[in-house]
């Protein structure tokens, strides 16, 4: 089994059964060494599995393309086997975990003859802190070893923290054939297992991401009492030093990591105002010794959407991709062999390649240069506003959650939920309207309840009631305070009133401000609401007027009255599994918007 990294049993004994269906050439175990990482890099230039870029101009960075058909996470073929499809609950798809199992296993059986085994042991977290978890993760793709030892923290120092412990996710990966007719993510969470087939696209290979971070973690953490969330984690430092630390749920394209990485304006910079980026995508939470939540980012590396990512949009993201990155799926520069995507830049490459490898030259090209979904796998030690307590094994203290969507019309610029459980139906019920860049028609409003619609391990209503009991073991003065926030409401033109990105920082200043009680609010039937003249619109005047401000701080109670129809459809799903408390919270917003 090639010099194992550990005398573990069950480690040993799955690995051996994993080797006996798949059937590898070798076996190699990732140590976390850099010599070993050079060798594999060379050995995927050899093959063309990577290319090698510009050294000078992006040091140890290098480009990868998928197939054509195998360019975002599959959820229709995405699965949680439970032993009743009413433990997956409606949201999930389902199939019984034996019937599941053997169908997966026919497919991978004797996929890595010919192929070498890479076992990938990864800590989820800092080693050794007590919110981290362990997993091990075979893989027939140099390309998914490379991007888990960006994305985590891999090799024998992981092994090491584990010891004799079972306490570890199983992940299995075969790329087959990439075929997308046999593709299945499939988590198994009474097992922690997952096994991915027939992709080689990050978002269903990486499996220590989506996978174990939010699918078997939210389920883990259901059982021990804590929380896997699809959260950003943000410090906010105040020029007399004092940092507060804020999460926020956003479904897709709702400005998360651009919020996660954000640059305060510079009326806030000039005062001393910084920001602080801890994470941008996943929050695992618990209850620390003094009896407030506390956060840390699971991840050590940023696996971003490339195609709108440039210096005035994220610029702390860009400069993140300058070394040891690797590029997925963008274009290349022939001329100076760099990577370019839409949005980057005003100078597309003359002589260029796009995403699947063909000739492009941006004077005739009809098609796009990079996929739309192409991403960049960096890691977080790269990005310049990195939070000092990254590797903080206690995690940061929360003082508030913000969840968010994209509503032209209905939700206010900013609200603050009554209470806990009145902050987790301001979460369940959170929805954005799709725009153009989604399948379909526009303006739909779609539900993605705390943003973890594709990625609750187990019935949705059950997590919800997780979020009560969590609310009923924390004193109310040490809860965070909960909020819901909506950079996307539109004057009746269909303009954008609120400038967003930076500016974010002037709503995120009053979130604390009330967390803090420093500042009053008015109360409306869905929540409390700024007084326009409370947030701070220095340098900006002439883009908001106080009226215009006033005008997104607005609750239109016809607008919600319909929207709770909605919801009512949404809650309908979970019979028995809604927690009671949600229907009462329904209730007395229909009564309170009806007075």
């Amino acid at each position: 089994m090639g010099k194992a990294l550990t005398t573990n049993k069950s480690v040993l004994d799955w690995l051996q059964k994993q080797v006996d269906l798949v059937k590898p050439d070798e076996i190699e175990w990732i140590d976390g060494s850099q010599e070993q990482i050079d060798k594999l890099r060379a050995v995927a230039v050899s093959t063309g599995e990577m290319i090698k870029l510009n050294q000078d101009l992006l040091p140890d960075c290098y480009l990868h393309r998928t197939k054509k058909d195998d360019v975002a996470r599959v959820e229709d073929r995405t699965l949680i086997c439970t032993p009743t499809e009413e433990e997956a609950g409606p949201t999930n798809h389902w199939m019984e975990p034996s019937k599941c199992y053997k169908m997966l296993y026919d497919i991978a059986r004797d996929s890595y003859k010919g192929r070498t085994m890479y076992v990938i042991p990864y800590s989820m977290g800092p080693i050794g802190s007590p919110f981290s978890k362990i997993g091990i993760e075979v893989t027939d793709s140099i390309y998914v070893v490379l991007n888990m030892s960006i994305m985590t923290r891999v090799g024998q120092k992981v092994l090491d923290c584990l010891g004799d412990s079972d306490d570890w996710v199983r992940g299995l990966h075969c790329k087959c054939n990439v075929d997308k007719e046999k593709r299945y993510i499939v988590q198994f969470p009474q097992d922690n297992t997952i096994i991915s087939v027939n992709s080689a696209y990050g978002g269903n290979v990486l499996l220590g991401k989506k996978c174990f971070a939010l699918r078997i973690a939210s389920y883990q953490g259901w059982k021990e009492g804590w929380q896997a969330e699809h959260m950003l984690i943000l410090g906010v430092q105040y020029p007399d030093g004092d940092i507060k630390y804020v999460t926020g749920a956003f479904p897709s394209a709702c400005g998360k990591t651009n919020l996660a990485m954000l640059i305060p304006p510079k009326s806030y910079q000039e005062k001393g105002f910084k920001t602080w980026t801890v994470g941008d995508d996943i929050a695992w939470i618990r209850k620390g010794a003094d009896g407030r939540l506390y956060a840390i980012n699971p991840e050590n590396g940023f696996f971003g959407v490339a195609p709108g990512t440039n210096m005035k949009s994220n610029p702390n993201a860009l400069l993140t991709t300058k070394q040891g990155t690797i590029f997925t799926n963008v274009a290349r520069n022939l001329d100076n062999n760099t990577v370019w995507w839409e949005g980057l830049d005003n100078n597309p490459p003359e002589n260029g390649e796009d995403w699947l490898g063909h000739e492009w030259h941006a004077s005739t090209a009809t098609e796009k240069a990079a996929h739309p979904n192409s991403r960049f796998t960096a890691p977080s030690k790269n990005c310049p506003c990195l939070s000092s307590e990254f590797e903080n094994p206690q995690g940061v203290p929360i003082s508030a959650i913000i969840f968010g969507g994209r509503r032209a019309k209905l939700a206010p610029l900013v609200y603050q939920s009554k209470d806990w459980n009145n902050g987790v139906f301001v979460g369940s019920i959170m929805a954005s309207e799709t725009t153009a860049a989604a399948a379909g028609a526009v303006g739909v409003v779609r539900r993605d309840p705390m943003a973890m619609l594709p990625f609750c391990g187990y019935n949705m209503g059950d997590y919800w009631q997780h979020w009560i009991d969590i609310g009923k073991t924390l004193d109310p003065d040490k809860a965070p305070k909960i909020f819901n926030v909506n950079w996307f409401r539109k004057d009746d033109e269909g303009h954008f009133v609120w400038p967003g990105f930076g500016d974010n920082l002037r709503v995120v200043e009053w979130i604390l401000a009330r967390c803090e009680g420093k500042v009053d609010a008015k109360e409306t039937a869905i929540g409390y609401v700024p007084y326009a003249k409370d947030i701070n619109r220095e340098g900006i005047e002439d883009e908001v007027s106080l009226e215009a401000l006033e005008s997104i701080l607005t609750v239109d109670k016809d607008l919600w009255l319909e929207d709770t129809k909605s919801i009512e459809e949404l809650y309908a799903k979970f019979g028995s599994h809604l927690p009671k408390v949600l229907r009462e919270e329904l209730d007395t917003l229909e009564a309170n918007l009806n007075k």
